[in-house]
């Protein structure tokens, strides 16, 4: 159809000037709008269309939020974590017969316990004597979840992958906790051709209480546990990997007779080497120590690295410390490790009681504390299950305001263990009810680069008495907490939430407060907080 010259024009004018309109409403947000003073001429610029529609009454209207700058309260600290010991059916599971749906509602009622009780991590032990709770080409399945070394799960899962699926949606950390050296543990049945002390028995040594141990100096053990860690930390979301105080074997494990290690030692001398044999066998696990640092942070630089050693370092360290000596015992020198920075943290197992003479509670933190020189993660174990006191709750609580005062803002503990929470019925609320009243967050890693966090985006609709509040993790970072701050009146309330928790209607009064304003911040997984977005609420 032909159409006359002149009136295309003027069409083609109408719409460009239309066009321009939408596109200046559209980008109100980045460019403040022209006033415009011409009048409009209603015969040759028609205007946008009015809607006539109703609104739909099942969307609540939108409140009147508007938002600002302010002083939001500091968000409390503090490592809350509790050992799950697999070796020889300590904690998890119970038994090696249970069903998978009983080791699952085991391992879920342990976590619920965990995060009504306001702690934040678990120590989930993986690998209690060169096997696996989880789905392993390197190792067989652990005779402790199923009774036979090699025999998976029926109906075949992948436990740890469960544990950390149940672990992050209630907002803890799951820790993976292996025993470096320990190859078969006497309550882990027989030795069968599938047990690593028969695959790898030309590194593998047994001793005089019937364990079979690693040979720590012999390359091909470093070489075989750092494959284990690193498949570990490649293929599950983990939050850190954990070792415990098991170097060297303790002496009673082999009768007090030397560790069996004549035909490492002897190619070591042959080849030159110069180190007397203890101090040999020191630097042995130090190199390990050292390179299973590095090559869990060059896989994943926010998987951290824990290790619990025994509590004393040596006898005299500080005046008056007596006890069996780790340096010279366990061949660990947790000291150099520490002074090092070969850790993120470290958690002495401090099983003593605050009064105890010779193993002083508050003596041995603060020895440590002096040691920590840079700065790591200084979270000491305590023996929650069974230190020998009349009142073990009130001890447990008063060891951790002892922690407190000398770790300040890095305060945390681990305790030993899990059962130590339940075997007494006052343990939990006397932790609940005291230090552990509110929610902490993991003190922050700041040794270890992240990318920052952007500021998550904060709406809010009015919903009749509540204020309905959303937010959103698309492109923010790797999100895995996070905090929503809430002020009534002229006073702030913080609540640390899930990742997968969006939303949240806020009371609009309480206990007679009127609420004013809602912020929210992202956490990433190394505890590094985003920029926050305040609103006021009217």
């Amino acid at each position: 159809m032909r159409m006359n010259k002149l009136k295309l024009i003027v069409l083609l004018g109408v719409f460009a000037s239309y066009s321009t309109s939408c596109s200046v409403q559209n980008n109100a947000t980045k460019t403040s709008p022209v006033k415009n003073t011409t009048k409009p001429n209603n015969t040759t610029q028609p205007q946008p269309p009015v809607a006539t529609t109703k609104p739909n009454p099942g969307t609540p209207p939108k409140a009147a939020d508007e938002a600002f700058r302010t002083n939001l309260p500091e968000i409390k600290r503090e490592f809350r974590g509790a050992w799950i010991a697999s070796v020889a059916n300590i904690n998890w599971p119970s038994r090696n017969d249970l069903t998978v749906e009983q080791q699952k509602a085991e391992a879920i009622n342990m976590l619920d316990m965990l995060k009504n009780n306001n702690f934040n991590a678990a120590i989930f032990q993986i690998r209690p004597s060169a096997d696996a709770l989880y789905t392993s080409n390197i190792e067989p399945w652990s005779y402790f979840l199923t009774g036979e070394t090699g025999t998976p799960p029926y109906p075949n899962y992948d436990p740890l992958q469960f544990w950390i699926d149940e672990a992050h949606k209630r907002g803890l950390e799951l820790h993976v906790w292996l025993n470096p050296y320990r190859a078969h543990h006497t309550n882990g049945g027989t030795v069968n051709k599938l047990s690593m002390a028969n695959k790898l028995s030309d590194i593998v040594v047994r001793l005089k209480n019937g364990m079979y141990w690693f040979d720590p100096a012999d390359p091909r053990t470093q070489g075989h546990v750092s494959n284990v860690v690193k498949d570990i930390v490649q293929r599950y979301d983990i939050d850190a990997i954990h070792f415990d105080d098991y170097f060297y074997p303790y002496a009673t494990y082999n009768k007090g007779a030397d560790f069996p290690d004549n035909a490492t030692w002897s190619a070591y001398v042959s080849s030159g080497g110069t180190l007397s044999r203890a101090d040999w066998r020191r630097d042995n696990v130090n190199k390990f120590v050292e390179r299973i640092y590095k090559e869990i942070h060059a896989e994943k630089s926010y998987v951290k690295f824990g290790i619990s050693p025994f509590g004393i370092w040596k006898p005299g360290y500080p005046a008056g410390i007596v006890g069996s000596s780790q340096f010279d015992e366990l061949y660990a020198d947790a000291k150099l490790w520490l002074n090092k920075g070969w850790v993120d943290y470290f958690s002495p197992q401090l099983y003593w009681p605050i009064d105890s003479k010779g193993q002083g509670f508050e003596a041995l933190l603060s020895w440590w504390q002096s040691e920590n020189t840079m700065n790591r993660h200084l979270w000491p174990g305590l023996n929650t299950v069974e230190i020998r006191v009349s009142d073990r709750p009130t001890e447990i609580k008063n060891q951790i305001e002892i922690s407190r005062n000398i770790l300040k803002k890095d305060a945390g503990e681990i305790h030993w263990s899990i059962a130590g929470l339940t075997k007494n019925a006052s343990m939990l609320p006397t932790l609940k009810n005291g230090p552990y009243s509110e929610k902490a967050l993991i003190p922050k890693t700041p040794w270890i680069k992240a990318v920052p966090l952007q500021t998550p985006t904060l709406f809010i609709a009015d919903n009749g008495s509540f204020a309905q509040t959303s937010w959103s993790s698309k492109n923010i970072g790797n999100v895995f907490q996070w905090v929503l701050f809430k002020q009534y009146n002229d006073s702030w309330e913080t609540e640390i939430l899930t990742l997968d928790t969006l939303s949240k209607d806020i009371p609009k009064f309480k206990d007679g407060k009127k609420l004013n304003a809602v912020a929210i911040k992202a956490v990433d997984r190394l505890g590094n907080e985003s920029d926050y977005m305040a609103k006021k609420v009217k």
